[in-house]
């Protein structure tokens, strides 16, 4: 512990952009307050957008420079550099592929030096998994995790990879589901909320919150959108690499004017309802945390068919989950909504009820809480 006797916890991120495992750290991060020490270390130095979410009062720090580097081949002293680092926090949190090398440091060192315990989450796959799991990274990843106190994921579909592909006990696996303050999300959305947005009488906004990455299929999203009239705005929340292709995309099809990329915005529950629609056109997802919000604010969902998405929506937004690679049947449904006021109020009011009765922020957060105490033996010190 540290010097106040608050746990120190190590986050160990391939990137620490605003996502959806990003936010729901930052979102454990500022619930619990003074009440932990945080460390966040991203592979990626460029990728820390995420840290502006994270509360003044939060103690936390980002010592990438002073740890070891997450990026490189497996090696044995670069291993044994990662254990001695560990051995001043009282927990360490590691996060998806990018952090795997932490999580193998921990299981090569643990049988002969005191280490924390290590938590590994799995939230899914970027686009070089999108197809199909690389049995490499499938054999690694039963290795590695064999010294980790819990595997968390969010969803169903990645729950049965994780005792499949993975070969993992079920006792280690936890599935908590992603939750959200969903009362904050009821709001009308702020006035300007959405830098550049100039919605007029009769439009219509396509919006989603996502990383710019290639796994996101943006300009999927953009080709279809560009299709359904001039009265169609399309809104991208977020920051990545991928913003160049989304607005050569725009601008190859002459709709640039109708696309808002204003980067990262805070609280979506200001702003989220600036949307007509929520719009997914990822190639791979689980349990997105943006979806939960939407259906919160009270909005239809058009996405493609990954992960949990179809059983996360209300009933009468089922049929607007498309097969991932057809883009007719995308820019179908999302004209059924451009064209249907009444049926995306119908819609929307669905998806809020669902949210509100299977998404609370509250057992989400009891979930993670007592976790996270129990692998350090310390009840009470993050859910007080």
């Amino acid at each position: 512990m540290g010097e106040t006797g608050i746990p120190r916890i190590l986050h160990l991120h391939s990137g620490f952009n605003l996502g959806g495992k990003e936010a729901r750290a930052v979102r454990l991060m500022n619930v619990w307050g003074r009440r932990a020490h945080h460390s966040v270390i991203s592979a990626d130095h460029a990728a820390m957008g995420a840290r502006k979410a994270i509360a003044a009062d939060v103690p936390c720090d980002f010592p990438m420079e002073a740890a070891p580097s997450l990026n490189g081949l497996p090696g044995l002293a670069r291993y044994r550099r990662w254990a001695r680092y560990m051995q001043r926090f009282d927990l360490v949190l590691t996060y998806n592929w990018g952090a795997m090398d932490g999580v193998m440091a921990h299981r090569m060192f643990a049988p002969f030096v005191k280490l924390p315990p290590l938590i590994h989450h799995e939230d899914g796959f970027n686009e070089d998994e999108a197809e199909r799991l690389k049995p490499k990274r499938n054999l690694f990843r039963q290795l590695a995790l064999g010294s980790a106190h819990a595997l968390v994921v969010p969803s169903r579909v990645l729950e049965d990879v994780a005792l499949g592909a993975w070969a993992q006990p079920r006792p280690r696996i936890r599935r908590i589901a992603n939750g959200i303050d969903v009362a904050a999300y009821a709001v009308p959305p702020a006035p300007g909320a959405i830098p550049g947005l100039g919605k007029r009488a009769g439009d219509v906004v396509v919006g989603t919150l996502a990383g710019l990455r290639a796994v996101k299929n943006l300009p999927r999203l953009v080709r279809v959108v560009a299709s359904l009239g001039e009265h169609v705005w399309l809104a991208i929340v977020g920051e990545g690499p991928e913003r160049e292709a989304i607005v050569a995309q725009a601008r190859a099809l002459g709709m640039e004017q109708r696309l808002i990329l204003p980067g990262f915005l805070p609280d979506p529950a200001r702003y989220i309802g600036s949307f007509d629609i929520f719009a997914l056109s990822s190639d791979s997802e689980q349990a997105p945390i943006s979806l939960i919000e939407a259906m919160a604010a009270g909005r239809p969902a058009v996405s493609t068919d990954v992960g949990d998405v179809r059983n996360m929506v209300a009933d009468e937004n089922a049929a607007l989950i498309v097969p991932r690679n057809d883009e007719t049947r995308f820019e179908a449904a999302l004209r059924r909504l451009v064209e249907g006021a009444e049926l995306r109020a119908t819609i929307g009011a669905a998806n809020r009820r669902k949210a509100q009765a299977e998404f609370q922020e509250s057992t989400m957060l009891a979930r993670y809480g007592a976790l996270y105490e129990g692998a350090m033996g310390r009840p009470g010190a993050l859910n007080k």
